[in-house]
């Protein structure tokens, strides 16, 4: 019912003071505004407003919720301080719109007569109350544009004006289309926040939240959280080698220890030097002005026209094959990438990388600086290994003599059914390689006592030892092999990382006295018994392996992540006796420009793959592990490559779509809410890309085989 209008005279509350059609009226001036309203309480689920009173009357609530509805869709809720029938003013229609009350609401009341009197006896807050209802207008309208662009975008319109996410445990009640980055801290502990998990998938902190959900940071720390910087720069990069050069042929290439090699085609006889400060100041003129990283869909038609007509040949072979009538492009400017994941919202956030000439003719190399946790979040890099370049240049030389230089030139491939021939020329080149590996050390058999082999977790190290055994054995060299892996200390001995778990990577925990004990024993020809580790109780047996000697024509052959250490043997080899391998995958294919395949993640599907298949681990222990993994590696193998007088690029350039058949299955086992699901997410959709090749085109002595099954070597 209605009460008395001065009953309204008094001050309101403080909802009602900071509601958009008051909040820019002094006290008098809504004193004279509620001097003319009426208040009126209504029951729950009453219909407040609607075609009774169509554009008659203007409604401020002061207490209770409601619900705006159109069409039975739910908009909005409505509280204290907000309003509807804002259009009764201007004698306009009903818009066909509803309020129900939630449960006992209150509300004032204007009618037009006491609007017009407002006009006619106080045109100043009259015109204050018509700025206020045009500021809720433009509110309306930049809404209704935002749904439009997810519309046109390919979306359809929100289902609910409200949502409920819980917010790094906090659960929060938000309107839809709330931007992720509004939600969250630009940094936690100092880490950068790069992007967010929507209900554990990594997106863009531009992206509007539509549904009920989580959302969680992903810094800049993290791995996922690195690649979303490094896409994000290398995006920076094309677009300033676009304004500065755009002659030029410019693409991310692999990376190369902490650093990313950049290829630069087209230079002519330019100083790198010169062309790389050219190009790092075009990229600080676009930092500088902070430009957005927008994110667009295209027919998959039209963006396959415009790569080709830039020359962006990798691409638009790649989307030959795509099903999907469109395409996600990304750019923060003129050139254009293929969307391979998220991005940063805008270019500000980019700073302390570095952009410098590469050793020899390799180009330049991108390193991202003090943000990246490879380099200890602003400790002095570790120098790049000089033989890094080494380990593809041939592999890549027969890769271009067969047209196989992007993922999309793959694909082609297999689809034209030349896939066979690709097989037969990928698997040659590893035995000639693993041959001349050999041929190597049996030329030097008169002084090469010790062969010692490491590579990082999933390298093919196994299945590189039984082939390189048997091209050491045709050229009448016979290798004894011993495994690091048995000279591990007692588990209590073992030393512990800054978590305070067990460092197995360390070379501390292995019994090093013992080791070189054995093998000073070996050289001097005497028999051995060696150890043996049990990994199941964590015991070591110093006397628990077999009895092996090396005769005449013998080397001694040693496997494990610290082969490459000088500190493993010591002063035990003299000079010209050790002959040390570096064994790692390293040639992978681009996408685009942009983006390539990543020899990490291949090493991380392999992974998964063998332990899934052969061990009973899960998808998502092997990713929950992996940082722990590189971490150790970065350590302890690494640093020491260029210790290696050979290496071997183990990468086959059709394993991922082999390994495509079985991590499609094995990475859908990962929960949606589990703290691995986003780098399984992303997996699937790298894996995605490739056309599948089933396991029966692959030979049974193949290093492939090593992690698929069906090896014909016994482990």
């Amino acid at each position: 019912m209605a009460i008395r209008p001065q009953d309204l005279s008094r001050p309101p509350g403080p909802a009602l003071e900071r509601g958009p059609l008051l909040a820019r009226m002094d006290a008098a001036g809504r004193e004279r505004l509620l001097a003319r309203a009426e208040r009126l309480t209504f029951a729950a689920r009453t219909r407040v407003h609607g075609d009774a009173d169509a554009g008659r009357h203007l409604y401020l609530i002061l207490e209770g919720t409601a619900t705006l509805r159109r069409e039975q869709l739910a908009l909005r809720r409505l509280g204290p301080g907000d309003h509807f029938g804002e259009l009764a003013g201007l004698g306009g229609r009903h818009r066909g719109e509803t309020v129900i009350s939630d449960g006992p609401l209150t509300v004032a009341r204007l009618s037009p007569a006491a609007l017009a009197d407002l006009e006619r006896e106080a045109p100043a807050v009259a015109t204050q109350l018509a700025i206020g209802v045009a500021a809720a207008l433009a509110e309306d309208l930049e809404r209704v544009s935002g749904d439009m662009d997810l519309l046109l975008r390919g979306r359809s319109l929100p289902r609910a004006q409200e949502v409920t996410v819980q917010v790094m445990g906090e659960a929060r009640r938000i309107r839809t289309g709330t931007r992720v980055r509004d939600l969250l801290p630009e940094a936690i502990e100092g880490d950068l926040v790069v992007a967010g998990l929507l209900g554990q998938k990594p997106v863009s902190l531009a992206t509007p939240v539509f549904t009920d959900t989580t959302v969680a940071p992903l810094t800049v720390s993290h791995w996922e959280g690195r690649q979303v910087y490094a896409h994000s720069l290398g995006l920076v990069l094309l677009e300033a080698a676009h304004q500065v050069a755009p002659a030029l042929r410019v693409r991310m290439g692999p990376s190369l220890g902490v650093r990313q090699l950049v290829v630069v085609e087209g230079a002519g006889g330019e100083d790198r030097a010169a062309l790389a400060a050219r190009l790092a100041a075009g990229m600080e003129r676009i930092v500088a002005a902070d430009a957005p990283f927008r994110s667009e869909y295209w027919s998959t038609d039209e963006a396959q026209g415009w790569f080709l007509e830039r020359g962006w040949s990798d691409a638009a072979r790649l989307l030959r094959v795509r099903r999907q009538a469109t395409v996600r492009l990304v750019s923060c400017g003129d050139v254009y990438a293929l969307s391979m994941g998220p991005l940063l919202p805008s270019t500000g956030a980019l700073h302390g990388w570095t952009l410098e000439p590469a050793d020899g003719d390799d180009g330049l190399l991108l390193d991202l600086g003090r943000l990246d946790p490879r380099n200890g979040h602003g400790a002095t890099p570790r120098p790049r290994p000089r033989r890094a370049g080494d380990m593809v240049r041939d592999h890549r030389a027969w890769l271009d003599a067969m047209d196989v230089t992007s993922v999309g030139a793959f694909n082609d491939l297999c689809i034209s059914g030349q896939v066979t021939q690709l097989i037969r020329v990928a698997e040659g080149f590893h035995e000639k390689r693993i041959g001349q590996i050999a041929d190597a050390i049996a030329a030097g058999r008169e002084r090469i006592r010790i062969i010692s082999i490491a590579g990082p977790s999933s390298s093919g190290k196994t299945t590189f030892i039984k082939r390189l055994t048997v091209q050491l054995q045709i050229d009448g060299v016979n290798p004894v092999g011993i495994s690091l892996d048995d000279y591990y200390v007692d588990r209590e001995k073992t030393p512990r990382d800054a978590r305070g778990e067990w460092d197995f990577e360390a070379l501390e925990a292995l019994d090093l006295p013992l080791l070189q004990d054995h093998v000073r024993r070996l050289l001097a020809g005497e028999a051995v018994r060696t150890a043996h580790y049990h990994f199941l109780t964590g015991r070591s047996h110093p006397e628990g392996g077999p009895v092996i000697q090396l005769r005449p024509g013998d080397v001694l052959m040693l496997e494990g992540i610290h082969g490459l250490n000088p500190r493993l043997l010591g002063a035990i080899p003299r000079a010209g006796e050790l002959f040390r391998v570096f064994v790692h995958p390293a040639t992978t294919l681009p996408f685009d420009r942009l983006t390539r395949v990543s020899a990490t993640d291949l090493r991380l599907l392999r992974r998964i793959i063998r332990d899934r298949h052969h061990r009973g681990y899960s998808a998502a222990d092997n990713i929950v592990r992996w940082p722990s993994v590189q971490a150790g590696e970065r350590e302890h193998i690494f640093p020491y490559q260029d210790e290696a007088e050979a290496v071997f690029d183990t990468s086959l350039i059709y394993e991922p779509a082999v390994l495509k058949v079985y991590a499609e299955r094995y990475l859908l086992e990962v929960p949606p809410d589990h703290p691995a699901f986003p780098t399984a997410h992303r997996l699937r959709y790298l894996v995605d890309r490739f056309v599948s090749i089933y396991p029966d085109h692959v030979p049974p002595t193949s290093l492939i085989r090593e992690f698929i099954g069906g090896s014909g070597f016994e482990y």
